[in-house]
């Protein structure tokens, strides 16, 4: 993401057209040398198709047309003409007008953002399997998402057969991957996935050209930092969430497999308790069919999981919005009274509140709270600032919250004209006075340059990874200044910790499949497995009551007792107390580290207290980061060259990337650009007489200047060690 997909996919379509200035000269003067190519066709989201062909202007001197909105006859027409050479189109209507299009023998189809193609029923996917050409190329920063299954699609529309059969291909490489993932996996599974991953990487590499920021623009940024941050919730709002896990709706999903209290000897959801005339969410969507549907009680997974998300963002969105219909509104209305019961007044009701302090107030909303407290710390120390919500109701309250506390703002969503967002961006990234730019995770998750942010605020998580990924690379991308630090809101005790958890295991499951890295395996349950549904899986884990535990956290730490059994982890809870001083003013963290380093837990108790509200007095239950817990680093690539068949082909041949010497003059033999940063790293926070911990807090609070003098000053020591030694 932001390595420049797209002027490299022109670049290469110039170069196979001939599209230098020399070849435009003679092309216009022999005037059919045009003819021997067939036209090209991209595919990609409406919100790019003009950046498409904004950057073909740029660098090459095509013919190009939009096949989008009302000319299209027009432009369908001087195509078939040979007037066209390059044909942009989105994906809505590639998929409602393919047919047409594919009547055409193209010379290269291109797809951008090609992960779109992942569900091989869409009609997207169907549609674009008609296309008429053997050049096919698909463009992603997130080439699998969810399912290894994901991969295949995307890999069989590339290059049909090349991964065998779909069937084939489940069994010989995403079952042993998935089942060899599992925490208590035989080692005999465990032998057996590593295998089928290498094999897998070594096919891959024959299809797939893959480069990351770490291997190409690493040394120009200034790096990212990931951070899970698990907010407590209010008081009230755990209220709320423990009040809806009791409705009649989501006991009947909890106890769907229990035996029939009628006494017969079905299951509750084979006999009497298939539906829920007496639930509040049930009989609303059955209002047409009082007898139910054929996906009874399932039916109710995503409008519970909906409502339980809302509650754990703010409790003001599970109120009846006035946009909808007045039914809707009324059921609504009724469900907000029976989750609120008797602290219904303490939320203005059980209308939508128009009262602007009452939705500026932080009070009974954990995430807000602990938002309200980080902001003030990075506002203090001139910090610009993303704040992305999938919910454009969530986007409200944030916006009168940044309001009442007098930020200067901008705000993008699925409303915002999109020739306008363009100056809006600009004008963020060029004004010094813009802190915060507010942004619907829809809308702007794909083609902004926010560059000039250097915090990044997930406030709601998702369940595909990759959309929280896309947001966070709106500020990580070339040209930006400084280093880059994410926080992503989790509302610990709720379904949200189960939300994350699958992330991880989603992300490490690409990791291993995509690059062939090895992963820990944290987790017993197996995705699309009902034998092994685990922790993870399942809808009575969706609606488990998880207030009391820090599910994430036991998690990670249980594996780290069982894996090292030495209790030393980077993300145990004795430690956050002392982590969490990045998220605070320089002014405080100093005193606070400096207060932690003298304490030990074999010390005065009372002295080992003052460690732990470093987080507490921000709202933060926990907090670890993500690339401590996902394996960022190299995979098996350059270890299966041997395996790969077809080696002899001169096209074949691995890329030899030259190393840069090492500063010192030594080797740096096979360590990845990322190890050797961090032993670098390491060594100017030994040179500066702090722990890594301390150092990163003062990197993030020293100014540019003070940066370069500690570098120089530790160059010029290094250049003079041999000499002393």
């Amino acid at each position: 993401m932001g390595l420049g997909k797209t002027i490299q996919a022109i670049a290469f379509l110039a170069a196979v057209f001939e599209k230098d200035e020399e070849s435009v000269e003679s092309t216009t003067l022999k005037g059919n040398h045009v003819g021997k190519k067939g036209p090209v066709l991209i595919i990609c989201p409406t919100s790019v198709i003009h950046n498409w062909e904004i950057e073909f202007s740029r660098w090459a001197s095509f013919s190009v047309s939009l096949y989008h909105g009302t000319n299209r006859d027009l432009i369908l027409e001087t195509l078939k003409a040979g007037g066209v050479e390059i044909l942009i189109t989105s994906f809505d209507t590639y998929r409602i007008h393919g047919s047409i299009l594919s009547e055409v023998d193209w010379e290269v189809v291109i797809v951008d953002e090609a992960h779109r193609l992942k569900n091989e029923k869409s009609k997207l996917y169907l549609a674009c399997s008609e296309i008429k050409t053997r050049k096919r190329i698909g463009l992603t920063g997130t080439v699998m998402q969810n399912k290894i299954m994901e991969l295949f699609n995307l890999l069989d529309w590339v290059a049909p057969g090349s991964l065998g059969s779909r069937e084939h291909f489940r069994e010989f490489y995403d079952e042993p991957l998935k089942h060899g993932q599992r925490s208590t996996a035989p080692e005999s599974f465990v032998r057996k996935a590593d295998k089928r991953k290498e094999h897998l990487v070594a096919v891959l590499r024959k299809y797939m050209l893959r480069r990351t920021k770490e291997e190409t623009i690493g040394h120009l940024m200034m790096g990212k930092e990931d951070n899970v941050v698990f907010c407590s919730m209010s008081e009230l709002q755990k209220r709320v969430y423990r009040s809806m896990l009791q409705l009649p709706d989501i006991q009947c999903l909890v106890n769907k497999d229990l035996p029939c209290s009628c006494g017969s000897p079905l299951k509750q959801v084979e006999c009497c308790k298939r539906i829920v005339p007496d639930g509040i969410i049930w009989p609303y969507l059955h209002r047409d069919n009082p007898e139910g549907c054929d996906s009874c009680p399932y039916c109710l997974v995503l409008p519970c999981l909906v409502k339980l998300q809302q509650i754990s963002n703010h409790l003001e969105l599970i109120k009846p919005n006035p946009r909808d219909e007045l039914d809707k509104q009324k059921k609504d209305a009724e469900f907000a009274s029976a989750v609120f019961g008797p602290d219904v007044d303490l939320v203005g009701g059980n209308a939508q509140s128009e009262n602007f302090m009452g939705l500026s107030d932080v009070k009974h909303c954990g995430k807000m709270q602990a938002l309200e407290k980080l902001m003030f710390s990075w506002a203090s120390r001139g910090d610009k600032i993303l704040l992305f919500s999938y919910s454009v109701r969530m986007l409200d309250i944030l916006e009168k919250f940044l309001i009442r506390k007098g930020y200067s703002f901008s705000r993008l969503d699925g409303s915002t004209p999109s020739n306008l967002r363009q100056s809006l961006v600009d004008d963020f990234n060029s004004s010094p006075s813009k802190q915060v730019f507010l942004i619907s995770t829809r809308a702007g998750g794909l083609g902004l340059n926010l560059v000039s942010a250097n915090r990044v605020v997930i406030f709601d998580p998702n369940w595909n990874p990759a959309q929280d990924l896309q947001a966070q690379d709106r500020s990580f991308r070339y040209g930006q200044k400084r280093h880059v630090v994410v926080f992503r809101l989790l509302a610990a005790g709720s379904f949200e910790e189960l939300v994350y958890s699958r992330q991880v295991y989603k992300q490490q499951l690409s990791n291993i499949a995509v690059s062939g890295k090895i992963e820990n395996r944290y987790f017993e349950g197996v995705q699309d497995c009902k034998e092994f549904q685990g922790e993870l899986f399942g809808i009575c884990n969706l609606f488990r009551d998880l207030s009391d535990e820090l599910f994430t956290s036991k998690i990670i730490e249980l594996h780290e007792k069982q894996g090292k059994g030495d209790g030393q982890c980077s993300t145990t809870k004795q430690e956050l107390p002392q982590s969490g001083t990045c998220f605070l003013h320089p002014d405080q963290a100093a005193s606070t580290t400096s207060s932690a380093c003298e304490t030990s837990d074999n010390g005065d108790p009372e002295r080992i207290t003052k460690r732990k509200p470093v987080l507490e007095e921000l709202g933060i239950l926990y907090t670890h980061r993500n690339e401590d817990i996902v394996n960022n680093g190299p995979g098996i690539r350059k270890n299966t060259e041997e395996s790969i068949p077809g080696k002899d082909s001169v096209n074949d041949r691995p890329v030899k990337r030259r190393r840069k010497p090492d500063d010192a003059g030594g080797k740096r033999n096979d360590l990845s650009s990322k190890d050797w940063k961090k032993i670098q790293y390491s060594l100017l926070a030994q040179f500066m007489g702090m722990g890594e911990l301390e150092f990163s807090n003062w990197v993030l609070s020293a100014t540019p200047s003070e940066r370069e003098n500690v570098l120089r000053d530790y160059k010029k020591r290094k250049e003079k060690m041999p000499a002393d030694g």
